[in-house]
């Protein structure tokens, strides 16, 4: 008698379709991911032709050197303050309190890091401040 052997089904899992599906798992994430947009610094920027009239009193000027301190001085006087960029939000606070009009000029050195600007920006958004000015101080010859 002859013994027929059956053929066992062997337990292997396919893996022809496997790339396939990856990459279709690959693509559905990737159309469906949605990533956030920067937003930046929400700036108001005056029309070209437009200029303000300013009272050198009513200024604040706010001069960031390029180790990250700022120089604080108030309208015509000569007198300096230096402070660290987080103490200008109550800084301003207590200006603007004793002159609603006060505008705050920063003056920022060409070698001082973009981040010193944004702290001290940062500050003035906390403290309200509405009237800014931007300037980059002259290169030292």
């Amino acid at each position: 008698m002859l013994r027929r052997t059956r053929r066992r089904v062997g337990g292997e899992v396919p893996v022809a379709s496997t790339a396939d599906i990856a990459f279709l798992l690959l693509i559905f994430f990737l159309v469906s991911t949605t990533f956030p947009k920067d937003k930046g610094l929400a700036i108001v920027l005056p029309a070209p032709a437009e200029q303000v009239e300013v009272s050198e009193r009513d200024i604040l000027h706010l001069a960031i050197r390029a180790d990250g301190v700022v120089e604080v001085r108030r309208g015509e006087s000569r007198q300096v303050q230096e402070v660290r960029p987080r103490e200008v939000e109550g800084l301003w606070r207590q200006e603007s309190s004793s002159n609603p009009g006060l505008v705050a000029a920063i003056e920022t050195h060409p070698q001082a890091p973009y981040r010193f600007m944004v702290d001290v920006l940062d500050a003035l958004e906390s403290a309200s401040a509405r009237r800014i000015s931007l300037r980059v101080l002259e290169a030292e010859p």
